[in-house]
């Protein structure tokens, strides 16, 4: 919290705040699944993924002037909005420089968002009825790095569950990243020399939860996603 400050990543409220974080240790297990295994290792990388818990802090204590934009919809269509800020804030904070004094953790980064992608083929794949759920587990544990997503650990196997009641909802973890990523770039040309992160954050969050694609036509004019919907 003190490194979005000072940077500063983005305006950040004085509510804001991960204390109920704190917490003490837990051993894992002898072996060790897929997160566990990174947060073994070094726990900041993850600790950037509750961008989550900073939205919903916003969402409750400023709440976005126009009614759409207020609450939670009924179904969570902005999914690659909320997973993907979530999954994008890991490698903004990598590039930010949060992780120049722990170089080890900088890989674990690449790892997360390698496993993300072979678990969101697995979700593509099965809605499209080509691969069953054992055929994208297996994908999925063939594809991470290092062999550390386990075959028969709960990681891989519920959240492939979630992703068959959920279709897309494992893409948009990479999808929202990518979109993100594309918005960031273009926004910063736009911007030129005036642009900085702050700026570009605090733009971006002030759209409220919204699918990406709606905040970039807010934020750049430019119509072109939303306009391959009509």
């Amino acid at each position: 919290m003190r490194f979005l400050r000072e940077e500063p990543i983005f305006s950040v409220p004085d509510y804001l705040g991960l204390a109920h974080f704190q917490g003490g240790f837990s051993p894992p297990a002898a072996r060790r699944d897929f997160f566990a295994r990174v947060e073994s290792l070094d726990p900041m990388p993850l600790k950037c993924h509750s961008m989550h818990w900073l939205d919903k802090q916003m969402m409750a204590r400023d709440p976005h002037p126009s009614l759409i934009r207020r609450a939670p919809l009924l179904y969570n269509i902005w999914d690659s909005r909320a997973e993907g800020l979530a999954t994008a804030m890991e490698e903004l904070m990598l590039q930010a420089g949060l992780f120049d004094k722990r170089p080890r953790a900088k890989e674990l980064v690449y790892i997360l968002v390698a496993m993300r992608c072979a678990r969101a083929l697995g979700d593509l794949m099965m809605h499209s009825n080509e691969w069953n759920l054992e055929a994208a587990v297996k994908a999925g544990v063939d594809l991470t790095p290092y062999g550390w997503l386990l075959p028969d650990g709960e990681t891989i196997w519920t959240d492939l569950r979630i992703y068959l009641q959920q279709p897309g909802y494992g893409t948009s973890y990479v999808v929202g990243k990518v979109q993100i990523d594309r918005l960031l770039a273009d926004r910063a040309v736009q911007m030129g020399e005036g642009f900085t992160l702050q700026k570009f954050m605090d733009q971006f969050l002030a759209c409220g939860m919204i699918p990406v694609s709606l905040s970039r036509w807010e934020m750049t004019g430019r119509d072109d996603e939303i306009r391959k919907l009509w």
